[in-house]
């Protein structure tokens, strides 16, 4: 027992060590799945980059990984070097680390308990060679489980959590969840993110609230949370992460609303 306890303090010192070099640590949750968390959390990354800042993105969905196919780098690989695991890069220079880069096959099943996760992502914050970054944007798995709870154990002085939420009501009510995960660990919400709100048609031009729309904010506001942006229905948007293309890169509504959302977490951040 001792043995072990040692071995966790020697994991945890790992793990400060490299934390200590990044400025801002962001999770990206959700209360459920399906709503464009991963696709929020990888064009954050890539918009902050271009915008100069260092950026590392760590894909902390352990059985689901789906960050290396929405930046379109799949094939890419882990390095090894002097002291740690290397990160694959995508432009303009996000380092990215996912479970996704170590399966032999992209349709083998990650079949983990609890502790093994725990180490997986021990491993993913203390000895992946991050280097100096500005931002650290993890995205975690949906629900308030292992992975969100380890990120929380394991990152010292987590500056908080951006939640995405579609408008529905059946998936509002899982981000009330997340938003009390989040005040019970004491980590503050940077803010919510609408995704899917309102489509409009490209034929006649007419909005159309699939989803209804405007929960978001009204659940930020219950909360009194900042509401950070709403992101429109887009096909533009499946296509990007199909064809690993960044939305941010496409001249569509949807990514000029993502920017706002951008900006909005710039801000925070800057307070």
């Amino acid at each position: 027992m001792e043995g072990q306890t040692q071995g966790m303090e020697e994991r945890q010192a790992k793990v400060n060590k490299a934390m200590v070099r990044i400025t801002h640590k962001l999770a990206i949750m959700s209360g459920k799945g399906g709503v464009g968390k991963s696709t929020v959390a990888a064009n954050l990354a890539l918009s902050l980059s271009a915008r100069g800042y260092a950026v590392g993105l760590l894909d902390a969905d352990i059985h689901g990984p789906t960050i290396p196919k929405i930046l379109g780098i799949e094939s890419e690989k882990l390095g090894v070097v002097e002291g740690g695991i290397l990160p694959a890069t995508v432009e303009p220079g996000v380092k990215v680390v996912s479970m996704g880069f170590m399966l032999s096959d992209r349709n083998t099943p990650v079949i983990w308990r609890g502790p093994m996760k725990m180490g997986a992502i021990t491993q993913f914050l203390g000895e992946v060679s991050w280097g100096d970054l500005d931002y650290l944007i993890v995205d975690l798995p949906p629900g308030t489980g292992d992975e969100p709870l380890s990120i929380a154990q394991l990152i010292p002085e987590l500056d908080g959590s951006v939640i995405v939420t579609t408008p529905q009501e059946v998936a509002l009510t899982s981000v009330r969840k997340c938003i009390n995960f989040s005040k019970t660990l004491n980590i503050p919400v940077i803010g919510i993110v609408e995704n899917m709100s309102g489509f409009e048609c490209p034929h006649c031009g007419k909005k159309v609230d699939i989803f209804k729309t405007g929960g978001g904010k009204r659940a930020a506001e219950e909360f009194d949370v900042p509401f950070l942006g709403s992101i429109p229905l887009d096909p533009n948007v499946v296509d990007s992460g199909e064809e690993g293309v960044p939305l941010v890169d496409s001249d569509t509504q949807a990514a000029k609303e993502f920017l706002k959302v951008v900006e909005s977490v710039e801000e925070k951040m800057k307070e």
